[in-house]
């Protein structure tokens, strides 16, 4: 990407990821995101006490007399290990992160250990990527577009599940105009899983809803065959 943007990524203590880009740089993102967890998590208040630990930023700002692109990230070290999902979902391989130091580490961690009895949910890990949009809520609300329910198997964190993850963000970012949640699951960590779906050989794309299912298995080079299955 080298347009100037907003990218927004806010985390679950489970791992779940819920993020956004913002080309206007208008939109109280934050607070967007919160909602989202609490829509899909079935939570009962929106997360924000998530934000000071659990969020990453990158502001991509154009300057205007040398038209040159700067790009600032800045990442929490509450999510620092997740620094792979998000280089693949915003594009900015090899970009230098800013830590935040903690305030405070240990009172702000109990303070978030405290959430847990009344917000459980957000620490068990459900392996979401769910991108959001300022359209969404009225999506969302109107039911007029079909959602599609995906599941992205892979064999540990390495360069071909980077390749993989980015492959089918960009394809759906792209191609598909209608909601989606994708989910990514490592084989290695929950082989239970693959066995539900039978998943032989990985990176293999599940469609589960619309239904019938579908199933992808060896996609990266034939993007147009991915997205005909995904939609069909």
């Amino acid at each position: 990407m080298s347009d100037p943007y907003k990218g927004i990524a806010l985390f679950t203590p489970g791992g779940d990821l819920v993020y956004c880009l913002d080309p206007t740089k208008s939109e109280h993102w934050h607070l967007h995101l919160c909602f989202k967890l609490q829509e899909i998590l079935n939570l009962s208040d929106p997360p924000h006490f998530l934000v000071p630990h659990y969020s990453a930023t990158i502001d991509r700002t154009c300057d205007p007399q040398t038209g040159i692109i700067n790009t600032w990230a800045e990442i929490h070290p509450a999510v620092v290990q997740h620094k792979a999902f998000l280089e693949s979902v915003f594009d900015t391989y090899d970009l230098p992160w800013v830590q935040i130091p903690w305030q405070d580490e240990s009172s702000a961690k109990i303070l978030l250990e405290s959430y847990r009895v009344d917000f459980p949910e957000l620490w068990q890990c459900h392996d979401l990527i769910v991108p959001y949009n300022s359209v969404a809520l009225v999506e969302t609300s109107t039911k007029s577009q079909s959602e599609y329910m995906l599941t992205l198997f892979v064999a540990g964190g390495g360069s071909v599940t980077k390749g993989a993850l980015q492959f089918i963000y960009e394809l759906l970012e792209k191609n598909l105009s209608s909601q989606y949640t994708l989910k990514v699951v490592d084989i290695f960590k929950n082989p239970e899983k693959a066995e539900i779906f039978h998943i032989s050989a990985t990176p293999t794309l599940v469609r589960t809803k619309p239904e019938p299912m579908r199933k992808i298995v060896g996609f990266v080079d034939n993007p147009q065959k991915v997205l005909r299955i995904i939609t069909s």
